[in-house]
């Protein structure tokens, strides 16, 4: 099948194994990409925060009993009380940061989806007003970083707080072996350990939806990382991708990993027929990039553990001269491709970059290769 052609589109072809062998097609069952602009324009949502408010009952009341344990108890539940109102303060702190958090992550969703709107009805490559918006977004991006960074700072309070609240509860426990208590000393020690052993199960709930938090925010930015460095590849050429490759589900690969491709010279396929994408670079400028993403992300989405070849492809015939130049160029255009599927978030280990030489090659192209 062949990509949809545009204007701006040289002679790029999409080969996605129309004359391949059935075990290629076994792999790839009707691997077509979808229409430029319309692969995932919606963003996934940022993910839910937690919502309970962390407030332990009132401590209660004892009358005094003029003994030794009777003074201990006063001592205890005064503590209690301390350690209740510095529970309610953090859990006041947690919700001021989730609010914070929730309306920086409404500016940074709002500024992504006024540039994908402006990139899905088109646009000039490189526009400086969606160059200012993708800036604005990255700072937008970095305060929710920093509403990240104060959540950890609070679970680190609430995990001394806990401290307290485990010692307090084995001062209680241990207050009930004292000698010289009378019997209404022993029942309100028996009061206030189970209200201690209540606030100490909220504190770990605090704990607990405070850590899971952070970890859900934390992907949460850096997958939106790596959108923004596919949102900013799209920008440079005026056409809307979706996500980032890097947050494809990628499987492990069940090969050596390839080397990086910046440093590889590996050997070209033992066949140069079938590949995923041709790319012909036979104008000063060619516009791939589109057609590029969209042929990788459906390849990834079919096969989780896909490897790919990048191969530098170059006229056999002519000169030794002209052949060596036309080598040098088809390396270079590959190497941009190479920089384009980093730049779209594909791993470097599940690329190579080779090169070879074709009589069928008129001008230098670049043809991807799926392992």
């Amino acid at each position: 099948m062949a990509f949809r052609k545009t204007q701006s589109v040289a002679v790029l072809a999409a080969i996605l194994l129309g004359g391949c062998t059935s075990a290629d097609n076994a792999l790839f069952p009707n691997l077509a990409p979808a229409e430029s602009g319309s692969s995932e324009a919606a963003r996934t949502p940022p993910p839910e925060l937690g919502t309970t408010t962390f407030s332990a009952p009132k401590v209660s009341d004892g009358e005094p009993t003029g003994t030794f344990v009777g003074q201990k108890v006063i001592g205890l539940r005064h503590d209690l009380q301390q350690l209740q109102s510095t529970l309610s303060d953090q859990s006041n702190e947690l919700q001021k940061i989730r609010s914070k958090t929730v309306e920086d992550s409404q500016g940074y969703h709002g500024t992504v989806a006024a540039i994908e709107a402006r990139l899905q009805v088109g646009t000039t490559p490189g526009n400086p007003i969606l160059v200012q918006q993708w800036n604005d977004a990255e700072v937008d991006l970095d305060k929710i970083n920093d509403d990240i960074l104060k959540m950890n700072q609070l679970s680190t309070k609430v995990a001394a707080t806990s401290g307290v609240a485990a010692y307090l509860l084995d001062s209680v426990r241990a207050a009930r072996g004292l000698s010289g208590a009378v019997d209404e000393d022993h029942r309100q020690l028996r009061v206030l350990e189970d209200e201690t052993n209540s606030t100490t199960v909220l504190i770990e709930r605090l704990l607990t939806e405070l850590s899971t938090d952070v970890q859900r925010q934390q992907q949460y930015v850096a997958n939106e990382r790596n959108n923004l460095n596919t949102l900013a590849v799209a920008i440079k050429n005026g056409q809307l991708y979706g996500s980032s490759l890097a947050n494809t589900p990628l499987a492990p690969l069940s090969v050596t990993p390839a080397p990086a491709a910046s440093a590889t010279t590996g050997a070209a396929p033992a066949s140069l027929e079938h590949p995923l994408v041709v790319i012909r670079f036979n104008r000063p400028r060619v516009s791939y990039e589109d057609a590029l993403y969209t042929a990788v992300k459906g390849a990834l989405d079919r096969r989780p553990n896909a490897v790919f070849d990048v191969v530098a492809v170059s006229p056999a015939a002519g000169s030794p001269g002209k052949a060596a130049l036309g080598e040098a160029a088809a390396r270079r255009h590959a190497e941009a491709v190479v920089r384009s599927l980093s730049q779209m978030g594909l791993p470097s280990d599940r690329v190579r970059i080779s090169a070879a030489s074709s009589p069928d090659v008129t001008s230098g192209e670049v043809r991807l290769f799926v392992r």
